[in-house]
């Protein structure tokens, strides 16, 4: 996963799942502009295990991130030299199990096929519970994040996820002991995305309370 080289800068032309738009607008009588990116919706689910008391989360490598590192050391954005000075691992992130809306099905049904994919549980559409739903990134694409909930036990864990690979999925499952979970998302050494801060927020306010 953390094998990473020849890598090259170049423009993108074409995207299967990115459309840069500009929109103009007249706001209070003041006429504007402002650039967005059309992106799909998503789902994103928080999968705990009770009796082993573990949490599910995907490891991948995420080019977006070893990019921005590698600009924010450099500074130069058109620069494409000495790019694989940057290790692998800066590119490695530690993430909730999700999927971007691309099928006419509900999004539990999105969610349970994600969590199947990605993390090998076969798990009931009721054992799946919606939390719910934000926008991510507002300033760019505003897309629609929809956040679930599953537990999941033993017996239903029917593979070993890791992705697709046909689609070129590098996954790894890595369990996070419960009790290790606080000082994890707290820890600005490990790139993890924000909404992962907010799911185990509010698993400790919800779940846990209730115990």
């Amino acid at each position: 996963m953390e094998d990473v080289h020849s890598v090259e800068i170049a423009p993108c032309t074409n995207s299967r799942f990115l459309r840069p738009k500009r929109v103009k607008y007249t706001q209070n009588g003041v006429e504007k502009t402002w650039d967005y990116m059309h992106v799909h919706d998503s789902v994103v689910i928080l999968i705990y295990n009770p009796k082993q008391q573990v949490f599910y989360l995907v490891k991948q490598f995420r080019p977006a991130i070893y990019m921005n590192t590698y600009h924010r050391l450099h500074g130069n954005l058109e620069e494409k030299d000495g790019v694989e000075s940057l290790a692998g691992s800066e590119g490695v992130t530690y993430e909730l199990c999700a999927g971007i809306v691309d099928k006419d099905v509900s999004l539990k049904e999105i969610a349970q096929s994600e969590i199947l994919e990605e993390v090998g549980f076969q798990v009931p559409l009721e054992k799946i519970e919606e939390v719910t739903s934000y926008r991510g990134n507002v300033g760019v694409a505003g897309s629609l994040q929809t956040l679930f909930y599953a537990e999941v036990t033993d017996d239903m864990r029917v593979s070993t996820g890791g992705g697709v690979q046909e689609e070129g999925e590098m996954i790894e499952v890595v369990e996070l002991p419960l009790g290790d979970s606080r000082k994890f998302i707290m820890d600005s050494s490990i790139n993890r995305p924000g909404l992962l801060l907010f799911a185990f927020m509010w698993f400790y306010d919800t779940k846990m309370g209730k115990k």
